[in-house]
């Protein structure tokens, strides 16, 4: 979970995904080749949205990615509708009543939040799959600036204002 209104516009607009030829896409929702306005004013919106929302209606954004792997090649979560015990966490995040640890980029599901149970994911697989590595999110610097670089000055604007 994003740990602010601000910074969830900025994991939203970041968001990676594998594209058809093995290279990565910021673009997971495919917006891009529609949209009929400068999406760096469409992330103003999204930042001017945050500051006049009020607490009772204010959205919470999660950032998933049910795609990890363990070092042998298998799935560290088994996906489908085994999704709806993490959809369970983020309904339980909303109410206050699921426990979370804070990292760096944000709120993951603490030891033991998610149930597994009848579910063959183990300890081990459960905390790499909620790890955060830091480094690696360093690394993606580097393309996150190229990616907004295709947003000129309009984006620029944007990022002055966080």
């Amino acid at each position: 979970m994003a740990p602010s209104w601000d910074q969830s516009p900025v994991l939203k607009k970041t968001a990676a995904a594998a594209g058809t030829v093995g290279d990565v896409r910021r673009d997971p929702f495919a917006m891009l080749p529609f949209c009929g306005y400068h999406m760096g004013d469409y992330f103003k919106h999204w930042l001017d949205v945050g500051r006049r929302r009020t607490e009772r209606i204010s959205p919470r954004f999660f950032y998933v990615n049910w795609f990890r792997k363990t070092s042998d090649g298998n799935w560290l979560w088994p996906g489908y509708g085994e999704n709806s015990r993490v959809l369970k966490w983020i309904c339980e995040r909303i109410d206050g009543t699921a426990r979370a640890v804070e990292t760096p980029i944000g709120y993951v599901p603490a030891p033991g939040a998610i149930d597994r149970t009848g579910l063959n994911v183990s300890d081990q697989d459960m905390a790499e799959l909620l790890r955060v590595d830091v480094n690696a999110w360093l690394q993606e610097v580097e393309s996150i600036k190229k990616h907004y670089s295709q947003f000129g000055d309009s984006c620029l604007k944007v990022s002055e204002m966080n």
